[in-house]
Formats: C-alpha cells, sequence, structure tokens
C-alpha cells in the first residue's frame, strides 16, 4: 500500500487566473543593492494577499512570495502575470488601488508601472 493510499489522493490546486508575485527578498544592508523587503517583514506581500481575499474578485488570483525579481533599484516590486505588469516603488496605501483598478477591472495602475526602458536591462536611469 502507497502513501498515498493510506492518506488519500492529493488534491489539485483550484486554476488561478492571474498569479501576483511580490518581491520580499531582504539583503544586507552593505550589499551594493537596495532590498525589496529592508525590514524582512514581508509586509506588502500579507497585506496584498489579505487585500485581495477580502476583495472576493470574479477571477482567482494567487498572490505569492517571490525572491529577487532583479529590479532592486525600483523599491518594492510586484510582477502581475499572464499580462506581464510589473510595478515598482510600491507602498501599502498603493495596494488597495492595485486590487480594484488591475485585478478587479484590468486596468493597470499606470503610475507604478515599471518603464518599458526600466525592465530587463542594464541602463536604466534609477540603477547606479
Amino acid at each position: 500500500m502507497s502513501l498515498r493510499d493510506l492518506f488519500g489522493r492529493k488534491k489539485a490546486l483550484p486554476a488561478v487566473d492571474r498569479e501576483v508575485y511580490v518581491c520580499i527578498n531582504r539583503r544586507d544592508p552593505d550589499a551594493g543593492r537596495p532590498s525589496c523587503n529592508p525590514n524582512g517583514s514581508g509586509e506588502l506581500h500579507a497585506l496584498l494577499a489579505d487585500k485581495v481575499q477580502a476583495a472576493k474578485l470574479p477571477a482567482a488570483v494567487r498572490v505569492k512570495q517571490s525572491g529577487c525579481l532583479d529590479h532592486c533599484e525600483h523599491g518594492q516590486t510586484i510582477a502581475v502575470y499572464p499580462e506581464d505588469v510589473w510595478y515598482g516603488f510600491v507602498k501599502l496605501k498603493d495596494l488597495d488601488e492595485i486590487v480594484e483598478k488591475h485585478l478587479r477591472r484590468g486596468h493597470p495602475v499606470e503610475r507604478l508601472r515599471l518603464a518599458p526602458e526600466c525592465r530587463n536591462t542594464e541602463s536604466c536611469p534609477h540603477r547606479s
């Protein structure tokens, strides 16, 4: 008898429409690059997950913690897939707008969106 037989079948995760990755990477202060999560609390991720759950969105959204997304110079960073929308310099006060405008209505929050010239490039003006 297998372990699966003993403990029952593992349930599949429900399908999701969007996945939201919140960088919680923490670097040493002398690392040479800033840290998305300098105090190590993961507060932005926890609060966003709570807000998504409370919003009872019509689409299934999974909020996940992420390691380094390599946009350290853009403050706390969030990536939303499958749209491939990246937000930078996100603060706690921005989360309601992200949930309502983007995750509920499908309209990215342009003022937080990383500019194309800042994504996956060595020449971003925010890099020193």
